[in-house]
């Protein structure tokens, strides 16, 4: 797995393109990865939703939840389908929408130093095998790129957020995915 030097994206990822992103705050170094799980609508899988939410396009007649959720301006840089499929919406050198209000160990507004990888999924159900090998790899490849990512500094978005957030949620194992960038791939 690789990250193109040119344009900073993951080249084995599907490319959609979001507006919602900025420049990082100048000499600030991505320093952490925040894993978030997201699935639209609530508990469906495998559709459109997720793409049209990150690019704005998202129909809020299509579902009930959509008129809650269409006028937010969010994004991530990365998704994980459920099939291990990856889709990048932001470059990693710019500044993802991902993070919201968040703090990591005193430091306020984890989108300026963050990459954020949404998981597609759901708090309560079991994340798929092909999410943690391919959630394992990209964290690998992450790390070579941007090495000021040390080991420690992978959290859940519950992690930064408490009070507003609970994804992954308590289905994601912590423990396995440790397990999974402690082998070679």
């Amino acid at each position: 797995m690789t990250i193109d030097a040119d344009n900073n994206h993951l080249v084995n990822a599907r490319q959609v393109p979001s507006p919602n992103f900025d420049e990082r705050p100048a000499g600030c170094d991505v320093s952490l990865i925040v894993v978030h799980g997201i699935s639209l609508p609530p508990g469906r899988y495998g559709g459109p939703e997720i793409d049209r939410f990150f690019t704005n396009t998202l129909d809020a007649s299509a579902h009930p939840y959509f008129s809650e959720i269409a006028d937010l301006r969010v994004s991530s840089h990365l998704l994980i389908r459920r099939d291990g499929e990856m889709v990048q919406y932001v470059p990693f050198q710019k500044r993802a929408w991902h993070a919201g209000e968040s703090n990591f160990h005193g430091r306020m507004a984890c989108n300026d130093f963050s990459i954020g990888i949404e998981l597609e999924g759901q708090d309560d159900e079991p994340y798929d095998d092909r999410q943690y090998a391919a959630l394992a790899d990209v964290i690998k490849t992450l790390r070579e790129a941007f090495p000021s990512i040390s080991k420690d500094c992978l959290v859940g978005h519950c992690d930064i957020s408490p009070q507003r957030k609970t994804d992954p949620g308590p289905a994601f194992d912590w423990t396995r995915l440790r397990q999974c960038l402690a082998t070679d791939s």
